[in-house]
């Protein structure tokens, strides 16, 4: 077997001891970009490579996985200082916006696969992975300090795991809301439906203003047609209101296009190349105030098409009539 055929089934093995349901030949195909056949080629080897901890099973498809059982690849918790470097950059981005908390789970997790290898092998690669992470530096990046508590979010996992209803006070108001789920961001929301409300819509509420949650014994069964990624598009920012989303498009000048189409304002965004050379870009989405403060970005060089009431909030926006802070 060539070195490079060794390092894939080293993955595909990594990969089968950390599926707890096994893996298919359409995971395997579609993660190492192969064809059915040398995917099937790839188990098989898979199999003969590890015999006694290799488990192959039939889901309710009647699709066989593929499942590595036992610690026979413990030590095959990290492959490289890449890998190492990468888990310490993201911890340091998280510690420097302000979430110790997601920070201090992922040091534990770092821990625990550094502890998994052997001890020269761990030496060297934290040697290595330190020298990557001084040749990369951290963007200084203008934003709100993020405030963790981490009671708080024990607290409200608790209750998104039942689910289950949940009591807090929010703006010095007290009141039970049904939880959904978590959209993580410059700052946290908790997603979440207020049974007293009658319209029945979703709200979003700023974790950080959130006190003295308690979890109650009161479940709840959520929408069998919710999606928290489909709702996390239903805003351009982090509001979403109801009555502003609609189709929303924007008109960058000549000079502007070539700059506006490295970027993406809208994961459901299309674009259009006008015979003028502008560009135009179109999404549906609410959070008109937020699309504003974006669009000061972009001085003179952008035009509000449409909705009209966007155009005019950009207008006064632009001109200090409306005072809303981030």
């Amino acid at each position: 077997m060539s070195f490079e055929k060794a390092l894939v089934l080293l993955e595909l093995a990594e990969m089968a001891r950390a599926s707890h349901e096994g893996v298919t030949l359409e995971q395997v195909r579609d993660r190492f970009g192969v064809s059915h056949r040398t995917a099937q080629r790839m188990t098989d080897a898979l199999e003969a490579a590890f015999p006694h901890a290799v488990l192959v099973t039939a889901d309710h498809e009647r699709r066989n996985r593929w499942r590595i059982r036992g610690t026979t690849l413990a030590t095959l918790a990290l492959r490289g200082d890449r890998e190492l470097a990468a888990l310490d950059l993201v911890i340091a981005q998280l510690a420097s916006s302000g979430d110790k908390d997601t920070a201090f789970v992922l040091e534990s997790l770092r821990d625990r696969l550094l502890a998994a290898l052997p001890e020269r092998t761990a030496l060297r690669t934290e040697a290595d992975a330190e020298a990557l992470i001084a040749a990369h530096g951290l963007l200084a990046r203008p934003g709100p300090i993020a405030k963790f508590d981490s009671k708080t979010a024990e607290i409200i996992s608790e209750a998104l795991r039942g689910p289950f209803r949940l009591s807090l006070t929010y703006r010095g108001r007290r009141r039970t809301i049904e939880p959904h789920g978590i959209l993580v961001g410059t700052r946290r929301y908790l997603v979440a439906r207020d049974p007293e409300r009658a319209d029945g819509n979703l709200r979003r509420f700023r974790i950080d203003l959130i006190e003295e949650p308690q979890v109650l014994s009161e479940s709840f069964a959520l929408p069998p047609d919710f999606s928290l990624a489909r709702h996390a598009m239903l805003g351009f920012g982090s509001y979403h209101a109801p009555d502003e989303y609609q189709e929303t498009i924007w008109r960058f000048s000549k000079a502007a296009a070539p700059h506006a189409r490295e970027w993406r304002f809208h994961p459901e965004q299309t674009t259009n190349e006008l015979s003028d050379g502008r560009l135009e870009v179109r999404f549906s989405a609410s959070g008109w105030v937020e699309m504003a403060w974006h669009l000061l970005q972009w001085g003179s060089h952008v035009e509000v098409f449409a909705p009209e009431r966007l155009r005019q909030l950009f207008e006064e926006v632009r001109s200090g009539v409306v005072e809303v802070f981030p």
